[in-house]
């Protein structure tokens, strides 16, 4: 059992069902996972949190078990901001109007967009190797684009990248996360099998490009109204990245950060890119010092 002692429901949400799960006791904290996993990537740290904290994680809409939704020629269901709004869902269903975020990857994109819109309900957050998404493009390099090659493949037009990966979602999986710093040692059995379960439901290639899509269309549209308007984050965020992943290596991650954060600090930690899994002694050491039981 990856998470003893944790209740999993499905919640109503706005576009169809979302996978949540809770534990533990005293200030709440929301755990967002990345891409293409599920919040079964936070099996190395909830417990410890759950002692301080009462931790809920979710599925990401098109992730894990939550709900596969149509989507649009403006890909507006998988925009952050509507991702967002399933989080805020998830929240109020467990009675929590204001909390703390923990966030890696598309996750922490969603994290993003959920403490610029909702800045009344998000106190502070800790995001996982990231940069901000219109930083990211704005400065793409060769190295990057190698790097990060889905990026780029998701973003093609349908049906070509969902049918590429239907043919083989494991294969995809394994290919996207295997190859970089840590390989797939980095990640327990039971987990790695949990993603692959997850990557196999019909549905999974559409919502994974549509999430991809709209980061780059639809929400730069929304970060760049929210740059024309001088609008930074003002809850404290800590941003940690691995030294040895390609966001470090490609971007001035604290530089980009502070362009869009009034109250920012971050650190690089020696790992790579999957830091909950990775280092999680690490990760908890930080978000014990930062997040306010």
């Amino acid at each position: 059992m990856l998470f003893e002692g944790f209740k999993t429901i499905d919640v109503a949400g706005s576009a169809g069902s979302l996978r949540a799960s809770m534990g533990g006791s005293g200030a709440p904290l929301l755990l967002l996972h990345g891409h293409p996993q599920t919040q079964a990537m936070w099996h190395r740290v909830a417990g410890a949190l759950s002692q301080s904290f009462t931790v809920v994680m979710m599925d990401l809409r098109g992730y894990g078990d939550s709900a596969r939704v149509p989507s649009d020629a403006e890909h507006t269901p998988y925009a952050k901001r509507a991702m967002a709004q399933d989080a805020v869902a998830v929240m109020q269903h467990y009675g929590f109007e204001r909390f703390q975020v923990l966030a890696h990857d598309r996750g922490a994109r969603v994290a993003h967009r959920l403490a610029q819109d909702h800045a009344d309900k998000v106190e502070r957050l800790m995001l996982l190797d990231i940069a901000p998404t219109l930083g990211m493009y704005n400065n793409t390099s060769d190295a990057f684009a190698r790097a990060y090659w889905h990026w780029f493949f998701l973003i093609q037009p349908p049906p070509l990248p969902e049918a590429l990966i239907e043919s083989d979602p494991v294969r995809y999986l394994r290919s996207v996360m295997g190859k970089r710093h840590a390989g797939l040692s980095a990640f327990a059995p039971e987990a790695l099998a949990e993603y692959e379960r997850c990557a196999q439901i019909p549905g999974t290639a559409m919502s994974l490009c549509e999430d991809y899509r709209a980061s780059a269309s639809i929400d730069l549209v929304h970060d760049r109204a929210d740059v024309a308007a001088g609008l930074k984050l003002t809850q404290p965020l800590r941003v940690l990245w691995g030294e040895h992943g390609a966001v470090g290596k490609c971007f001035d991650v604290p530089g980009l950060w502070a362009e869009r954060a009034q109250n920012m600090t971050g650190r690089s930690l020696p790992c790579g890119h999957y830091i909950a899994e990775e280092a999680p002694d690490l990760l908890l050491e930080e978000a014990f010092q930062f997040f306010k039981p």
